[in-house]
């Protein structure tokens, strides 16, 4: 488990979903969670994952758990299927969000993998407030993007966490190039339960679900 969190913790950062110390990632381990350290830059964590109790909350380590626990904490409390959370502040979906807009459906991957997002106005980062917001939409979404902060993403796996991340940044990121050069065209509510019926994407979602 160690080796997969230090695995997408390198890639989090490589990838540019966060810069500096940002971000954060953490595993379920029976009654217990593994969350990334406070104040690492991700890409430098070796073992220095933090273990919590999830039930209680208790810190088992020497080490300060990320300021974000209560969130990690929330989402495994209210969901037995959460295997893997990871929050991250990539460029452009919090550039979309941030003006008030949601995040639309403009290529096939996009909405055939993600099912829903749910979107949440600013509220201080690390707070029970937040917390409390996230666990108030995390029963129906895989993904939360908190507008002028971040986003978080949920998964069986971490790659299937990490996967949405990607597709919703790609997402943004291609709405907002577009708007730069005309007017985009949005993928229909059709169009995109089409896609999500496709045996092809079903399958590809399944192996998401599988550790590696």
């Amino acid at each position: 488990m160690l080796n997969v969190l230090n695995e997408y913790a390198n890639k989090v950062v490589q990838t540019g979903l966060v810069v500096g110390a940002g971000g954060n990632l953490s595993m379920r381990d029976g009654d217990y969670m593994y969350i990334s350290p406070s104040g690492f830059d991700l890409q430098e964590i070796d073992d220095q994952w933090v273990k919590v109790h999830i039930a209680s909350g208790e810190v088992i380590s020497d080490l300060k758990p990320s300021s974000e626990l209560s969130m990690h904490l929330a989402c495994f409390r209210r969901r037995s299927d959460i295997q893997a959370i990871l929050h991250a502040h990539p460029t452009y979906s919090v550039a979309v969000a941030s003006t008030g807009k949601e995040i639309p459906s403009m290529f096939p991957d996009f909405p055939a993998m993600v099912k829903s997002v749910s979107y949440i106005n600013y509220l201080i980062p690390t707070t029970n407030v937040l917390a409390d917001a996230v666990d108030n939409v995390i029963s129906h979404h895989d993904v939360v993007v908190m507008r002028n902060h971040g986003v978080l993403t949920i998964g069986k796996t971490m790659k299937q966490a990490y996967f949405y991340m990607q597709l919703v940044e790609e997402a943004a990121k291609v709405y907002a190039i577009s708007q730069s050069v005309g007017t985009p065209r949005l993928l229909t509510d059709e169009e995109c339960q089409e896609l999500r019926n496709l045996s092809s994407e079903k399958y590809r979602a399944t192996l998401l679900k599988k550790p590696t």
